[in-house]
């Protein structure tokens, strides 16, 4: 029997993540607020048979991962206590904050910027449209502001 780790053509295959599939409430709703507080574009829009799907990617990632939302779904309203969320690093701690005080306004902030110890950073969190924790932060392990040596 083959390894889990090879291809039908026998070479070595790494499993990718290439895409997150969200069943929405709100399709124009959630694009808004993905492209408003992630930088998220629309790279892929269909209708079809009455159904509405529509690709979100980063700018140059478009070909690495991508948010899939499909309209007509029951949405996800966490209970307290559920901490499950999407992470999106800033560039720095001041766009974490402008990004707080915009979803303050609007009324997405779920929780303000706070400082946490290494791994977890500088952060505020916010509720999309759909009811789904989101993240914000700056100064953790993956993307900008990570540390060149982590002290543990």
């Amino acid at each position: 029997m083959a390894s889990r780790r090879q291809s039908i053509a026998g070479a070595a295959m790494r499993p990718q993540l290439t895409h997150l599939a969200l069943h929405v409430r709100d399709l124009d709703a959630m694009v808004d607020f993905y492209g408003n507080y992630c930088d998220l574009t629309v790279v892929h829009d269909r209708r079809r048979d009455g159904g509405h799907v529509v690709w979100l990617a980063e700018a140059g990632r478009e070909e690495e991962f991508v948010i899939v939302l499909i309209d007509g779904g029951p949405g996800r309203d966490q209970i307290k206590g559920d901490i499950s969320h999407f992470d999106f690093a800033l560039e720095s701690r001041e766009a974490v904050d402008v990004a707080a005080a915009r979803a303050d306004s609007a009324g997405h902030l779920m929780w303000p910027t706070r400082e946490e110890p290494y791994p977890v950073g500088y952060y505020c969190g916010l509720r999309d449209p759909d009811g789904n924790c989101v993240e914000l932060s700056y100064g953790q392990p993956l993307g900008p502001g990570a540390p060149s040596t982590a002290a543990t």
